[in-house]
């Protein structure tokens, strides 16, 4: 691969055309014809205040079971919905996107003071160059590890803006408390017991924060913002950018465009959740397109169990008529990426 002599922030800011490492050839698990479509049933936006054990007296058994009903579908389908009833203000989910964009608006010397090493995930970029035939995506990121706390690599986490460290914090719990919720919203959607995908995470289990910043791109029908691909996490929450859309996931062998709510959340269910619900829920393949018009940035949260810890599909969901679809793994983000380099889909390579 060549030497690349401009960022892609500088060459959206001069209108470059996009060099060829950038231009989109084809995919070998998802169609790589960059049309799109909006969706024509809008998303599914779940109150997942519903879920909480406080709920149980001030709404009705009908009402909670609806909501774990639509859960279930969306996950079993799409593998993604919008959540709304989160306990987060607008302001503060505001104040979360404004930080991204405050440090993605600083100077080039000042972001690399967090560049991340040759070959490391953490830090500030754009991809790991892993292979000579790599599609690069047409974006910048910043990736931290939060969870465990003694797993943080303080010397990569920005002091501009001043507020960064207790923000991300902040959201970060706020974020974790929805997880919990979820992952035992998930297990009663399914009659299991309500520890039967969270017990699987461990007691370290890892949360990654992920800060998105796609700049405008001269030529959107040649170049994406980030490749087709299915999250290694078991689950990833989205914070959208507040008015600009990009993320689409394929339907139906359709790439659908999920439209912008600014006070929900994206909910998208990861390999290891399709995993342990023996495929019942689904793990959606997704991507980002780019835009000539405005940047864009987000903000995702990506929860995966402890590295060395075995997961694998819960045993009360297998049975004569539902055969095990997959092996127990250990260390599957390792699987997930190593596979995703090679256009490979993951989940494949460990399916029974």
């Amino acid at each position: 691969m060549s030497f690349l002599s401009k960022s892609v922030q500088e060459m959206s800011i001069t209108g470059d055309e996009p060099p060829p490492e950038y231009i989109v050839k084809g995919c070998t698990f998802a169609p790589s014809d960059l049309s799109s479509s909006l969706s024509s049933s809008p998303f599914p936006v779940i109150d997942i205040s519903l879920f909480s054990s406080s709920s149980a007296h001030s709404n009705s058994k009908e009402e909670v079971d609806s909501a774990l009903e639509t859960l279930r579908s969306a996950l079993g389908s799409n593998g993604c919905f919008q959540a709304v009833g989160h306990g987060m203000s607008s302001s503060f989910l505001d104040k979360v996107r404004a930080m991204a964009i405050q440090f993605f608006e600083l100077p080039v010397e000042e972001k690399q003071k967090y560049a991340r090493a040759v070959n490391e995930s953490e830090g500030y970029g754009s991809d790991v160059v892993v292979s000579a035939n790599q599609v690069l995506d047409w974006s910048h990121r910043l990736s931290l590890r939060v969870f465990p706390e003694d797993r943080r690599r303080n010397n990569l986490w920005p002091e501009n803006p001043n507020d960064f460290r207790e923000t991300l914090i902040e959201y970060s719990l706020k974020i974790k408390s929805v997880m919990d919720l979820l992952y035992k919203a998930m297990a009663r959607s399914l009659n299991v017991e309500e520890n039967s995908f969270s017990g699987q995470f461990g007691d370290r289990s890892l949360m990654q924060a992920r800060f998105n910043f796609y700049p405008k791109c001269s030529r959107p029908d040649l170049v994406l913002g980030v490749k087709p691909h299915t999250d290694r996490s078991g689950i990833t929450v989205l914070l959208q950018d507040r008015q600009v859309e990009g993320l689409e996931i394929l339907a139906d062998n359709k790439w659908i465009r999920v439209p912008v709510i600014p006070d929900a959340l994206v909910v998208n269910l990861g390999d290891q959740m399709q995993i342990m619900s023996n495929g019942i829920f689904r793990s959606p393949m997704h991507r980002v397109v780019t835009s000539t018009e405005r940047l864009r940035i987000s903000v995702a949260l990506f929860h995966e169990p402890e590295p060395e810890r075995e997961i694998g599909p819960v045993d009360s969901l297998v049975d004569e008529q539902t055969p095990r679809l997959y092996r127990n793994v250990k260390n599957y983000g390792f699987i997930n990426y190593e596979c995703y380099q090679k256009g490979i889909v993951a989940l494949e390579t460990v399916k029974i």
